[in-house]
């Protein structure tokens, strides 16, 4: 091949065979893979010593399953199969693990056995950042994103569905059966018997199939929150923003900090919405950051008055807008929000003007609520776009100056919803774009909270690398 740039003969021997060590550059991401590990002590942790093999043979060490996993994830090899293949070609991986080739059934059972321990390691990181003064968490956002499982919408069930799918069969089988009795009158010999055999055992297997529905109808009843799913028993049908789609899947929380868009704290659930998390993950960041006060930015997904209230006594600030749960604006009514409130009088003042005084207080739905109306509403112009009944009445919650505060930084020139959307989102963004169509490779909770804390880990530290580069990381992480 004269004229162009020749490689080195596949025969070529020689003298002084390179060193693995002269493959890898001082600024590549294996060696902070290395020197992460290296110094996390994984006994404390929890990672499990391997016995010895019946043939004798010892176990790997923790450390080496530990690197090729989290090489794994940060190069978008997360399959135990890809993993086995690529230690035994890939330069990277051969330094970093010895050239040891482990095999896939080890490199999965590595995985299933120290989930927790994995977990662990993963958040080492964020400490890490923390230690070293990149992560401060002065404000942070904390958002939710729907995960595919290994679990297809069809092998998932609910009430709902298996009526629809019972009554879809019971039209199917009459079908059948009205097809059936046609033959018979009009068709004989032997096409007549072959189309009978034919229609018969599709019938059988329509018939089958309803009794399996039926039996799964039945177990539905054991189940806390109404679902079956065959394939990952702990995935739930869960929508998504697209009109009338959804996926069996798991919801993802992560909170993200806003200086640095690094992932301080994330956890795996099957509940289908946010509304209950906002204080469990506010908290956990809390108890990760090391702060003894948080602002946390949420969207109106979270928002609930206890989980405000529940945030304020732990030293939170959250800023979540409220949810719009009236249809009144649309019909040109006019809504709560056109009541200005009077602190110091302790009245609201409708837009007619007339004063609304505090009349009675009452329990609603665990809270407070003091009931504020006036007589003047029968005589007054603005009656019809106001309220259908004697008079309006305004609710107020006897903490609702938590939630008026939050609309009030919400509404700020430093626009914090808009700080909310290009943080927390990205992560997610970034993952998903990472793992592909099939988002989780693990079964069940325990192993899908393994397998998003090691993608977690992965994003974090490609983060880091680009606050601070590969040699300000590697000086950072203690020898």
């Amino acid at each position: 091949m004269a004229g162009f740039i020749e490689g080195v003969s596949r025969d070529q021997t020689t003298l002084f065979p390179d060193r693995l060590d002269d493959w890898i550059g001082e600024d590549q991401l294996v060696r902070v893979v290395d020197l992460f590990v290296d110094q996390l002590d994984l006994t404390a942790l929890g990672f499990q010593r391997h016995t010895a093999a019946r043939t004798g043979r010892p176990g790997y060490h923790p450390a080496v399953l530990l690197k090729l996993f989290i090489y794994g994830y940060l190069n978008r090899i997360p399959s135990s199969r890809r993993l086995e293949s690529e230690a035994g070609r890939n330069v990277e991986v051969m330094w970093l693990i010895g050239r040891l080739v482990p095999d896939h059934k080890t490199i999965a059972d590595f995985l299933r056995q120290n989930g927790p321990a994995i977990r662990k390691a993963c958040a080492k990181f964020v400490e890490l950042c923390r230690r070293i003064g990149v992560l401060k968490g002065e404000v942070v956002a904390v958002d939710g994103s729907k995960f595919k499982a290994v679990n297809n919408r069809d092998r998932n069930f609910t009430k709902g569905k298996i009526a629809s799918r019972l009554a879809h069969l019971e039209v199917e089988a009459g079908r059948y059966i009205e097809e059936a009795d046609r033959i018979d009158r009009q068709e004989a010999g032997a096409a007549r018997a072959e189309r009978s055999a034919h229609l018969t055992g599709r019938y059988h297997r329509i018939r089958q199939e309803i009794e399996r529905l039926l039996a799964m109808d039945k177990a539905l009843a054991d189940a806390p929150d109404g679902q079956i799913s065959l394939t990952d028993p702990d995935a739930r049908a869960m929508a998504t923003r697209a009109q009338h789609s959804g996926h069996v899947g798991y919801n993802v929380q992560s909170v993200v900090d806003a200086e640095t868009h690094l992932i301080v704290t994330h956890e795996v659930t099957n509940q289908g919405h946010d509304r209950d998390l906002l204080t469990k993950m506010a908290t956990q960041a809390k108890a990760v950051l090391q702060r003894e006060e948080l602002h946390i930015l949420a969207d109106k997904g979270y928002f609930s008055a206890l989980e405000i209230l529940a945030c304020h006594k732990a030293g939170i600030t959250a800023t979540v807008p409220r949810s719009d749960t009236s249809g009144a604006r649309s019909k040109g009514h006019f809504v709560k929000a056109d009541f200005a409130y009077e602190h110091d009088a302790d009245i609201y003042r409708c837009p007619a003007g007339q004063v609304l005084t505090h009349r009675a207080t009452t329990e609603q739905q665990g809270l407070q609520m003091r009931r504020y109306w006036t007589n003047a509403c029968k005589d007054c112009a603005l009656k019809n776009r106001c309220t259908t009944g004697h008079e309006r009445r305004v609710s107020r919650w006897e903490h609702e100056h938590l939630v008026e505060a939050s609309n009030a930084r919400r509404r700020s020139p430093a626009a914090p919803m808009s700080v909310r959307r290009s943080t927390v989102e990205h992560p997610f963004g970034t993952i998903k774009s990472w793992t592909g169509p099939c988002h989780f490779l693990t079964r069940q909770l325990w192993g899908v909270r393994t397998e998003m804390a090691l993608n977690v880990l992965a994003y974090n530290i490609k983060r880091m690398v680009a606050l601070v580069g590969i040699k300000g990381l590697r000086a950072a992480i203690p020898g």
